[in-house]
């Protein structure tokens, strides 16, 4: 009967180390899975900023070019001329400016 007694008392014993330990592990792996999911969102945050990032670098590469290009031409007078006759509407003298409508 003292053996029974002691064989219950021991399974109770049992059962709550088996509790606490599942409960603890349930709170580790809970906490490991939150903290793995916050990585990966930040990791899929800055994959998409690194993208935007990179289409932005290639925008701003061909407007350098282009403005390269613009400082060529405006190097040469006669690009200037043109440029402002027909921009400004500019005439030489002599001539006449006549719009026509688009």
């Amino acid at each position: 009967m003292v053996n029974k007694k002691r064989n219950k008392h021991k399974d109770k014993k049992q059962l709550l180390r088996f509790f606490v330990f599942g409960i603890a592990c349930i709170i580790s792996i809970t906490a490991v899975l939150t903290t793995i999911t916050k990585v990966w969102i930040e990791i899929y945050s800055k994959y998409k900023e690194k993208a935007e990032l990179e289409s932005e670098i290639l925008a701003l590469k061909q407007q350098e070019e282009d403005l390269t290009v613009d400082v060529e031409r405006l190097q040469d007078p006669e690009y200037i001329a043109r440029y402002l006759r027909e921009k400004y509407f500019y005439t030489k003298e002599g001539e006449y400016v006549i719009r026509m409508p688009d």
